[in-house]
């Protein structure tokens, strides 16, 4: 009997620790270059205290291995501490997605957030309720995120099935523009300016002028990436046709910031992907990427002809 008890907690304490693990392998770092005076400690409990959150949040219904946790990495770039645990930071937000029958990994997002204003109190539980609306500002950045990350892996993976996880985020957005304790910003159209914040990103996502992108994230990854194993000719013949699709969502929605953010995670995998490639292929390429990202056109150039 006494066996059978410790065989029955064995089994209980397991699954306890299967249903903690959630869909994300996050790593969290926080960083303090401006600030004159800081106790590392502190930082360092915070850094733990996100990881955790991040990692052992249940984030969906679906049922995730270990090795098809999404690979992420949120660095938190510290600017200012006020008073009462006040702080000020930038976030960088990148995920990856691995490529069929390789070791290679993709960049999902590569996105770097300079509207981060949050609460940390050392030793307290973070905590966030996805129908709350007074959830803190710190937790619901961190949800939004990871649900914008969730649906773009799943639309990689299937034509929009990211579309629970984008609208969550969507829901995420709306909450904080009604709440009254959370009022930092980012989360309103105006926030910031130049349409560039996390409410820009969803509406861009969702946006019916968009959905040809994601149609076309599909068809990047699943129809473009994962053949290359197996024929990265007609591989990059799909990714040759999501960049086009790519290129008429920028003409239809004009500065849209969703093409700016793939232009930021593709750009680097795009020019050594097209170093290899008929003439024609090459040239279409630097036109297409040269014309939706103009800042970075010296780069696509090294594609060459």
């Amino acid at each position: 009997m006494f066996k059978r008890n410790l065989f029955l907690l064995f089994i209980l304490l397991c699954a306890a620790g299967m249903q903690a693990q959630g869909e994300l392998n996050a790593t969290v770092r926080v960083s303090t270059p401006q600030l004159q005076k800081n106790d590392r400690r502190f930082f360092d409990q915070m850094e733990v205290a996100l990881r955790d959150f991040l990692n052992n949040t249940k984030w969906t219904q679906e049922a995730f291995e270990p090795d098809e946790r999404i690979e992420c990495n949120f660095i938190f770039t510290i600017k200012s501490e006020q008073e009462n645990n006040i702080f000020e930071a930038e976030l960088a937000v990148q995920a990856t997605r691995p490529v069929y029958g390789s070791g290679y990994k993709t960049a999902l997002i590569s996105h770097l957030d300079k509207d981060i204003i949050f609460t940390y109190e050392q030793n307290q539980p973070i905590e966030f309720l996805r129908d709350a609306t007074d959830n803190q500002n710190l937790p619901a950045i961190l949800a939004f995120y990871t649900y914008v990350i969730l649906g773009m892996d799943f639309d990689s993976f299937s034509l929009y099935g990211g579309d629970p996880y984008l609208l969550t985020a969507q829901q995420i957005v709306t909450n904080v523009q009604n709440s009254s304790t959370n009022g930092a910003s980012g989360w309103r159209p105006n926030d910031g300016g130049k349409n560039r914040n996390r409410y820009w990103i969803i509406e861009n996502l969702l946006n019916p002028r968009v959905k040809p992108y994601r149609a076309a994230m599909y068809t990047y990854y699943r129809k473009g990436l994962d053949m290359f194993t197996t024929n990265i000719d007609q591989g990059k013949i799909s990714i040759l046709q999501a960049l086009e699709d790519v290129d008429k969502v920028g003409i239809a929605y004009f500065n849209s910031m969703i093409i700016q953010m793939f232009a930021n995670a593709k750009k680097d995998e795009l020019v050594e992907m097209w170093k290899v490639g008929t003439r024609p292929q090459k040239e279409r390429v630097i036109q297409i990427m040269t014309k939706i990202d103009p800042a970075n056109s010296q780069r696509y150039r090294e594609i060459g002809s």
